[in-house]
């Protein structure tokens, strides 16, 4: 497992600021986490989706790939902190 983190620098209301992703070796993700910029988080994995969040249906780009995105800046993190995140995010479902 793969595990990457994406900042969105945007001035959009409603939508993340914020995403965590576990990717399987595949390069798909297998769980989401979404943080907004009024604090509150959404999650998703194989067996739950939902109108705001899901998982997507390409494979994972490479953080370089993402990050040379002016509005996006990536970076792989730790199974640890994706997992504090997901558990944080599941507690406010």
């Amino acid at each position: 497992m793969r595990y990457v983190k994406v900042e969105w620098h945007h001035n959009f209301n409603d939508d993340p600021v914020l995403y965590l992703s576990e990717l399987g070796e595949d390069g798909y993700e297998t769980r989401k986490v979404q943080f907004f910029r009024d604090g509150r988080s959404e999650w998703a994995d194989e067996d739950r989706e939902t109108a705001t969040v899901g998982l997507s249906e390409i494979a994972f780009p490479a953080t370089e790939e993402i990050s040379r995105q002016p509005e996006f800046d990536a970076e792989e993190i730790t199974a640890e902190e994706f997992e504090q995140a997901w558990l944080s995010s599941r507690g406010n479902s």
